[in-house]
C-alpha cells in the first residue's frame, strides 16, 4: 500500500516530466552546439625543442623561430585533426622581464587568433608563472564549457594539474611535442594523463627554424660567405610579389586548387604557406623569415589576388 495520496503521486509525476523536458532540452542544445578548440602553446618549450632538433641548441640568440609561419601549422594541423570544430584562438605563452612583451612577442600578439600571456623571466633567462597561466586558461575555459578539446604543446610536469583539471570539467586534452633526438623532452606523469598524443619531427620543424650567423644583419639572413641579401623591400613590394605567385600558381595548377583556400581564408595550409614562401624569397633574393609583418603583406598580395579571380 503506497503511502503517497493521490495529490503527492501527482506533483511527482509532475516534477519528473518537468525534469524529462529540461534534460531533452539540454541534449538537444548540447546536439547542436558546435565543437570548439584551443591550443596551449609553451613558447619556451617550443623555442628548445625545436632549437635543439634543427640547430642543435637551445639558445634563442643563435636561431631565430619563425613563430608566426609554426602557429600557422599548428592551427592547420588541428584543423585536420578536428575537421567539425572551431578555433577558439591559440594561447601562446612565453616569458619576459617585468612581463613586458619583447617586439617579437608584440608580433605575435598581432596575429589573427592569437593571445600572448607572459611571465616573468628571471635572471637565469628562465620563465616562471607560465605553468600557472595554462592552468588557469585551461581550467577556466573547460569548466565554462567554452572548449571541448585542448591541444597542449607543452613538457613539464607541473602541466599535469593543468590537465587534471580540464579533464574534470570533460574536455579532452591533446598533448603535442617536438621530436627529441635519443630521448625524451615531455615528462612521462604528463604522458600519462593526457587523452591523445602527437609528436612533430625534423621535417616538420625545419623550415620554422634559421641559425643566425656572426655576419647577420638586421634585415635578411646572410648566407655562408656572410653575404646578406640586399636591401629590404617595402610591403608594397612585397604584396606585389604575393599578387605575382598567385598569379603565376593560377596558370600552372589551375583555378580549381587555389579556389579550395578560399573557405580557410585569411590562413593557407602549412605546405601552400611555406611554398609561397619559397617562391617569393627566389624573387625577393632575400629570406623574409625574420620578418613577419612581410610575411602578412605577402600573403595579403596573395589573397588579394585571389580575391580578384573568384
Amino acid at each position: 500500500m503506497s503511502n503517497y495520496s493521490l495529490g503527492e503521486l501527482s506533483e511527482i509525476a509532475a516534477g519528473i516530466e518537468r525534469t524529462n523536458e529540461l534534460l531533452t532540452r539540454v541534449l538537444a542544445e548540447v546536439a547542436t552546439t558546435p565543437s570548439t578548440h584551443a591550443v596551449f602553446v609553451d613558447a619556451g618549450y617550443v623555442y628548445a625543442a625545436a632549437g635543439r632538433l634543427v640547430v642543435g641548441t637551445e639558445d634563442r640568440r643563435t636561431f631565430e623561430l619563425d613563430a608566426e609561419g609554426l602557429i600557422e601549422a599548428f592551427i592547420d594541423k588541428a584543423r585536420s585533426i578536428f575537421p567539425d570544430s572551431r578555433l577558439l584562438r591559440v594561447y601562446w605563452y612565453d616569458g619576459a622581464r617585468r612581463r613586458i612583451h619583447t617586439a617579437e612577442q608584440q608580433g605575435i600578439a598581432e596575429l589573427p587568433d592569437v593571445k600572448v600571456r607572459l611571465g616573468n623571466l628571471n635572471a637565469n633567462n628562465q620563465q616562471k608563472g607560465v605553468d600557472s597561466l595554462i592552468r588557469t586558461d585551461l581550467e577556466s575555459l573547460a569548466r565554462h564549457r567554452a572548449i571541448s578539446d585542448a591541444v597542449l604543446i607543452g613538457g613539464d610536469e607541473d602541466l599535469v594539474s593543468a590537465v587534471e583539471a580540464a579533464q574534470g570539467y570533460g574536455a579532452r586534452v591533446h598533448l603535442w611535442g617536438i621530436e627529441a633526438l635519443g630521448g625524451r623532452n615531455q615528462a612521462e606523469p604528463l604522458l600519462w594523463e593526457v587523452d591523445s598524443q602527437r609528436t612533430f619531427d625534423l621535417e616538420f620543424c625545419k623550415p620554422y627554424v634559421t641559425r643566425r650567423t656572426l655576419h647577420e644583419q638586421p634585415f635578411g639572413l646572410a648566407d655562408d660567405a656572410g653575404r646578406t641579401g640586399g636591401p629590404v623591400p617595402s610591403r608594397d613590394d612585397v604584396r606585389f610579389v604575393g599578387a605575382r605567385v598567385a598569379a603565376q600558381w593560377l596558370g600552372q595548377r589551375g583555378r580549381a586548387p587555389l579556389a579550395e583556400l578560399l573557405p580557410g581564408h585569411p590562413y593557407l595550409p602549412g605546405t601552400v604557406d611555406q611554398e609561397l614562401l619559397v617562391e617569393a624569397e627566389a624573387l625577393l633574393g632575400l629570406s623574409l623569415r625574420g620578418h613577419a609583418d612581410l610575411r602578412r603583406a605577402l600573403r595579403d598580395g596573395f589573397w588579394d589576388h585571389l580575391g580578384t579571380q573568384f
